[in-house]
């Protein structure tokens, strides 16, 4: 069984945009610079030439990976989902049992996370032990803090903004 990359529809569009570019505009710029290397000599001495087909390499084995996940995504539409139990593309709100502080999070793919933004990835150990939980439950989380008691106080199913399209934290 091969693994499935839970994806929101915007962390979805944004790998594809940047499996796009790398095909489009990355990859035929590395093909240029190799070409315009080869032109200058001694390939063994040529450190333009070394470092072309490094990024060639790079820029190759990116395209592969991105490739294999968009191949394997499960997109996920949050706005399509209901319901008070936390699962995949969630916005959650959490409050501390000991101090009251309150941290809104949505539970995206692993490459959509950006935690300043509110963002964690599925795998994130707060996405974990908030994962099937549902509002007015405790759980102990671990974060960068250490553990701490919190409470789901709300659930929500909204839609994931782009990256691009959130201010910056």
């Amino acid at each position: 069984m091969s693994e499935k990359f839970p994806m929101t529809p915007t962390g979805y569009a944004a790998m594809k945009a940047h499996l796009k570019r790398l095909k489009d505009v990355d990859r035929p710029a590395n093909s240029r610079a190799i070409e315009i290397a080869r032109g200058h000599g001694d390939l063994s001495e040529n450190a333009d030439y070394s470092a072309a087909k490094e990024e060639q390499g790079l820029i190759e084995a990116k395209i592969r990976e991105l490739e294999a996940k968009t191949a394997m995504a499960e997109v996920i539409d949050p706005t399509k989902l209901s319901g008070t139990r936390v699962k995949f593309g969630a916005t959650v709100t959490i409050e501390d049992v000991e101090s009251g502080d309150k941290q809104t999070y949505v539970i995206v793919g692993e490459h959509e996370a950006e935690i300043k933004r509110g963002r964690i990835s599925i795998g994130a150990p707060v996405a974990r032990a908030l994962i099937g939980k549902e509002v007015g439950e405790t759980v102990v989380v671990q974060s960068p803090k250490g553990k701490r008691e919190v409470e789901v106080i709300q659930v929500e199913w909204l839609d994931v903004p782009a990256l691009d399209d959130l201010p910056p934290a």
